[in-house]
């Protein structure tokens, strides 16, 4: 077992309070490390940091900044296999699944470190003579960075990777459930050169604790977090005592339709994708199902055998997993009390709805419910586990209504091989992002951000980017010769 230590303006550090937090396998839970009960002190002092780092990183020129954010990717690249190792040990992802998240991180900073010669701004005409109007895009500051446990790696990645080729410096707070694999990229960060100490620092410990101190310091930029609703509340309340822009992915509650003129098998092949997926454990995944009446006997009978064959297990033992266990005991707790709420409430649980047969680990079995209704809690509240509802519609303007009917916003999809339909269920869907015909995960490239409950600004492409910069416009006056 280890202890870890934090990182601040270039060393590891103790914390100031001697108290710790312990990290287990959710698959066997066994203690697989320490990590410090940050305080505020230890905040202060890596804030501090990054805010007298920033100053001198923002003068670096861009063109460089980009090859330290590439050199990190290679970095991740060169020790894939421990990153690997330490995510599926620490989150229970099943080894494919732990493989495609540090491949997209490494592919993150590669991206990101692509950019450093496209931060543009404008020159706009001027209403007055002799004037030229320049509009800079400027680095915003410190970032406060805090990352869920959920997907430990590629948000880590999503967050330094932008924060870095933005001229940003950063104070990254991981999950206290899964800060293995960021103890692991601070290592990366303390043997690369030409990165100015303080402009990555670590500081580990509560989220209600650290991340609140993160979020209401003044010489933060802008707070970044992935998380609950609940939290991302918090820290907006926290970041209002100084007006600090806030940049929050909270929950989602995915729609997806799937209508007579779908290919049911494509359907259900990627619905099961989505749910099943990081066992469920994903503000995109699918999370509730709407099937047109006349083709939903044949859809419900293809995905209950879909889900009953679905391999579940050890990732540390076992491999060609469709899912692993929950990432902590209060999180399969709380998926089955939802589960047996359902049933109380008249659904149907056609496969699972219990924690499945092991000696230890957290693991709970891909569940199918249907006779759900949309005022049934399982249809309204996240699940945040392998849990998928089904409900009905008959007409495309109900499943519609039906799917915008959530406090959330973030993730939806649609199947249907007739292009009107695809055109009109995009149009009338109020999320963030829609998917036609495939699972839900989003491209480097695109942008992913939600409405309602599921967030503020977002991350990827171009206008993720832009949420860590700010413009200065300047006014500039000659004259005549």
């Amino acid at each position: 077992m280890t202890d870890h230590k934090l990182y601040i303006n270039g060393e590891y550090c103790e914390s100031t309070a001697d108290e710790w937090i312990e990290v287990l396998n959710p698959s066997t839970e066994e203690v697989i490390s320490r990590i410090p009960k940050g305080t505020e002190q230890d905040v202060n002092k890596a804030i501090d940091a990054a805010f007298d780092a920033q100053k001198e990183w923002e003068k670096v020129p861009s063109n460089k900044r980009g090859q330290i954010v590439r050199k990190l990717g290679d970095g991740i690249k060169e020790r894939r296999e421990t990153f690997i190792k330490l995510l599926i040990e620490e989150q229970g992802k099943p080894q494919d699944q732990a493989s495609d998240e540090v491949d997209t991180a490494i592919e993150y900073f590669y991206y990101m470190s692509e950019w450093a010669r496209r931060i543009q701004g404008e020159i706009v005409p001027s209403d007055q003579p002799n004037e030229n109007i320049f509009i800079y895009k400027k680095p915003i500051g410190v970032v406060a960075g805090i990352v869920p446990w959920n997907f430990p790696v590629f948000i880590l990645a999503r967050k330094v990777a932008t924060a870095l080729i933005a001229g940003c410096s950063i104070v990254l707070k991981p999950s206290q459930q899964t800060p293995n694999t960021a103890m692991e990229f601070t290592k990366l960060i303390n043997e690369t050169d030409g990165l100015p100490k303080g402009v990555y620092n670590l500081v580990t410990g509560t989220g209600s604790t650290i991340g609140n101190i993160m979020a209401s310091h003044p010489k933060v930029g802008i707070i970044t977090m992935t998380g609950s609703v609940g939290a991302g509340t918090k820290v907006m309340e926290a970041a209002a005592q100084n007006i600090t822009k806030v940049n929050l992915e909270l929950g989602g509650k995915a729609p997806a339709i799937v209508t007579e003129n779908a290919d049911l098998d494509l359907a259900v092949k990627h619905i099961l994708t989505s749910r099943l997926t990081n066992s469920g454990q994903a503000c995109t995944n699918a999370e509730r199902v709407y099937v047109q009446e006349s083709v939903a006997e044949s859809f419900i009978e293809k995905l209950k055998y879909a889900m009953e064959n679905a391999k579940a297990g050890n990732p540390n033992k076992e491999t060609n997993l469709d899912l692993g266990p929950l990432v902590s005991g209060d999180r399969l707790e709380t998926v089955h009390e939802m589960v047996e709420k359902a049933k109380e409430e008249g659904a149907v649980v056609l496969v699972g709805g219990k924690r499945q047969n092991k000696e230890k680990g957290f693991f709970y079995e891909p569940t199918l419910i249907t006779n759900a209704t949309q005022n049934m809690s399982i249809v309204k509240e996240e699940i945040f586990g392998p849990v998928l509802p089904v409900l009905t519609y008959k007409t495309l303007d109900e499943a519609i209504e039906l799917s915008n009917d959530t406090e959330y916003g973030l993730s939806s999809s649609v199947y249907t091989e007739n292009y009107h339909e695809a055109m009109k269920v995009v149009n009338g869907l109020k999320f963030g992002e829609t998917f036609v015909n495939r699972e839900n995960f989003e491209a480097l490239q695109g942008y992913h951000a939600g409405v309602r409950k599921s967030g503020l600004g977002g991350a990827d492409g171009k206008n993720g980017l832009e949420d860590f910069l700010v413009t200065h416009t300047v006014y500039m006056q000659y004259k005549e010769e």
